[in-house]
């Protein structure tokens, strides 16, 4: 019996762990500080997961809670995520993580490498899937001149004022609207704001949305030799201008302001009052729309090389489509590393590195289609 523990026990982090517990010889376990937040995922995942309630900003805790592991998915907030992984990692326990925390994880890879355990970070769908497709893509294209990764989670009901509902953390939903965009111009890394220079895109049996910077490119922008990359968050038509205007009063600001006998962090306030207003109605579905595409030159001849998903809230186990499609692939892969096959050194990689052989690619997306989430690959010339 293989000991499997899933630190965060949110939306995502209970798919990963109730996916993981539908083989027979895993022991799951989610953990969680918030008891709502446990009492949700023991719901979500029946007598199959052990839920745990531990601080996971707690070194200690987090070590305590991994000492028995075969392997641990990291799937807290960002803010939270490198500590975490820093603590899995002196466990000397191979991981797969989705946290998307802000630093650059690579910096543990050393650690990871003395520790003899492997690790993937950024698993999920953006970054994640859109890593891999684009890197597969770079690789087939002879001469790539431009990568374009565009994605977004969006409510199928359109709601005034955002038209939008956070189906996970909102303070990392906010992280895309804030935190400086990295993009890739003349071969050259350039540093954009978020919210900035949107276009719109049509999507079959999604309509029309818009696409601003955000910082989604991360370790593509070091890993990929293509000249010109960017990475675009998508939603409904008009949300950028108002997240702008709320970014622009101050409301996202980290600083602490008085207000009367009590400081406090304008982002909390407003993150707080978000997550009432982004919740997604019980019952109600979401989308995943992401297009990953290339262009450039082979044999002499202009190809567009796409790989499109469009993915909607499963009704039969009342999973998001964002959890779905962040949590199966960093299941998947959680697999395939404790089967040895994902053929990585010890250290800590970027999904990216699954490209590169073929058979960890063909068997990501197979499983993935088994799961209901399928990619359509089209290329075009000329």
């Amino acid at each position: 019996m293989r000991n499997i523990v899933v630190l965060g026990a949110g939306l995502v982090g209970s798919v990963i762990a109730r996916d993981l517990a539908n083989e027979p010889d895993f022991r799951v376990s989610a953990v969680d500080l918030d008891e709502a937040t446990l009492a949700a995922a023991a719901k979500r995942c029946g007598d199959r997961v052990c839920t745990v309630r531990a601080d996971l900003s707690v070194p200690e805790q987090v070590a305590e809670c991994v000492k028995d592991a075969d392997l641990v998915i990291g799937a807290v907030p960002g803010w939270l995520g490198l500590a975490v992984l820093r603590t899995v990692i002196a466990q000397r326990k191979p991981f797969a993580d989705i946290s998307f925390m802000p630093e650059d994880a690579s910096r543990l890879s050393p650690s990871a490498a003395e520790a003899g355990v492997v690790g993937v970070v950024d698993c999920g769908v953006a970054p994640g899937m859109s890593n891999v497709l684009s890197a597969r893509a770079a690789a087939d294209v002879e001469h790539p001149e431009q990568l374009r990764i565009y994605v977004g989670g969006l409510p199928q009901v359109r709601r005034w004022p955002y038209e939008y509902a956070a189906v996970f953390s909102p303070i990392d939903v906010l992280e895309e609207y804030t935190r400086p965009a990295r993009v890739v111009e003349g071969g050259k890394l350039v540093v954009k704001t978020a919210l900035s220079e949107v276009e719109h895109l049509e999507f079959e049996g999604v309509g029309t949305l818009e696409a601003f910077n955000s910082d989604g490119l991360r370790s593509l922008a070091d890993s990929l030799a293509v000249p010109d990359m960017s990475e675009k968050t998508m939603r409904y038509p008009g949300h950028a201008e108002r997240m702008r205007a709320i970014r622009e009063t101050g409301l996202l600001s980290y600083d602490k302001i008085r207000v009367g006998d009590v400081e406090i962090r304008p982002v909390d306030l407003t993150c707080a009052l978000l997550k009432r207003a982004w919740r997604l109605p019980e019952g109600e579905g979401d989308i995943t729309v992401m297009r990953v595409q290339v262009r450039g030159n082979t044999a002499g001849k202009h190809v567009r090389d796409v790989w499109d998903l469009i993915d909607r809230y499963d009704p039969e186990t009342g999973f998001t489509s964002m959890a779905r499609t962040t949590g199966f692939p960093c299941a998947i892969v959680a697999r395939m590393i404790l089967d040895g096959t994902i053929g990585l050194s010890p250290g800590v990689h970027f999904p990216e590195k699954l490209a590169s052989n073929r058979a960890v690619l063909d068997r990501l997306l197979a499983e993935l289609a088994a799961r209901k989430v399928s990619y359509k690959h089209t290329v075009h010339h000329g």
